[in-house]
């Protein structure tokens, strides 16, 4: 499948498509790692949120608890 849609690429470095398969590469590996790091920021901010509205509902429980009978 990838090579139907990047074309054949062939092995040999005197290739003159060469250059282009080694920067499709680099870019490619380029957006994997971002695509990691975008994956692990959403695990933070989710990590995150779940402890904000943990304490947005423990600070709620507080204020009924104060109000008068």
């Amino acid at each position: 499948m990838a090579k139907a849609l990047l074309g054949y690429m062939s092995s040999d470095l005197r290739d003159p498509s060469r250059p282009l398969a080694n920067r499709l590469a680099a870019e490619n590996r380029q957006l994997r790692e971002r695509v990691l790091d975008l994956e692990a920021l959403i695990v933070r901010l989710q990590d995150e949120n779940d402890r904000l509205a943990a304490a947005q509902e423990n600070s709620w429980a507080d204020l009924e608890e104060m109000q008068p009978a």
